[in-house]
């Protein structure tokens, strides 16, 4: 069902229509968008640094998308800009890999709590709908019994769908289409990746794995890289299942409250059974290993 939206497109500080052919172009693609989308345009105005607009459709991301695609790269091309591209596409892919880079799945696509799963949904297949939570039970999950904003959408497990929040359209955008994405997400880390960013002339280092990582413990660089080429072990344990072996073996109680006895006790325990890190296993028992 179509709902009424006023939605603003802007570029800061920057001009994004610097000429009368560019305001005619701009235009042009905001009509084309409303008719690839299905939407009907209620008024808009085009300024030289952002657009408002007032429209009925039953997907504002997906209009935005129509609109803003097609003119950022008929601008892009006529002036020869690349803006902060490189960079950011960087830092997003690292961002959506974390997983990867942990092993704690064989590819992005493999861990459930990311915003990975609301991209290009469309085009890589992903047609299913999730089974959504009533709304009478969604309190449940929610802090301070808060309602659960308008639009947003809860699974039948509780979360609120990634879609909800994401500014899907624009993540899209910046990947431009869902085989670059795709590279995005197996591209493997080293000297090109930072020889591409150069290009964005931002004067600032590239994003790599290890500025991403830098503050982050639980790997070190090298097992990581070792992990984007597939090495990982996969039947390891995870620390969300080391964490909950250990709520079940401490029967209700709190790993924060428990004697000190208690969890050596079960750190004995899982290292014997499982053979599991002494980093994840103070990670789980709350940094509390002597």
């Amino acid at each position: 069902m179509k709902k009424t939206y006023h939605l603003c497109l802007s570029s800061g500080n920057e001009v994004m229509f610097r000429s009368d052919e560019d305001y005619i172009h701009g235009n042009n693609c905001l009509c084309l968008a409303a008719h690839k989308t299905e939407s009907n345009l209620l008024g808009y105005s085009i300024m030289s640094n952002h657009t408002h607009i007032g429209v009925r459709t039953e997907n504002p991301h997906h209009f935005m998308k129509a609109f803003r695609y097609p003119y950022n790269r008929y601008f892009n091309k006529k002036y020869g800009r690349k803006g902060q591209i490189y960079h950011l596409l960087a830092a997003l892919a690292y961002i959506l890999r974390n997983a990867l880079h942990h092993g704690i799945a064989a590819t992005p696509f493999g861990y459930r709590y990311s915003s990975i799963h609301a991209l290009f949904r469309k085009e890589l297949g992903k047609f299913d709908c999730p089974e959504l939570m009533p709304k009478k039970s969604q309190y449940l999950y929610l802090p301070g019994n808060e309602p659960l904003p308008d639009g947003f959408k809860m699974d039948s497990s509780g979360m609120i769908l990634p879609e909800s929040v994401i500014d899907v359209a624009d993540v899209e955008h910046q990947f431009s289409t869902a085989r670059t994405f795709l590279y995005y997400m197996n591209r493997l880390s080293g000297e090109n990746w930072e020889k591409e960013q150069q290009q964005d002339a931002l004067n600032i280092p590239p994003i790599t794995l290890e500025q991403m990582e830098r503050n982050v413990g639980g790997q070190d660089l090298k097992s990581m890289l070792a992990n984007e080429h597939g090495r990982a072990n996969y039947n390891s344990m995870t620390d969300i299942k080391v964490c909950d072996t250990i709520d079940r073996l401490l029967e209700g109680r709190s790993v924060y409250s428990i004697p000190q006895s208690k969890i050596e006790q079960v750190a004995r325990y899982l290292y014997g059974s499982y053979h599991i890190t002494q980093e994840q296993l103070n990670r789980c028992l709350a940094g509390r290993l002597l």
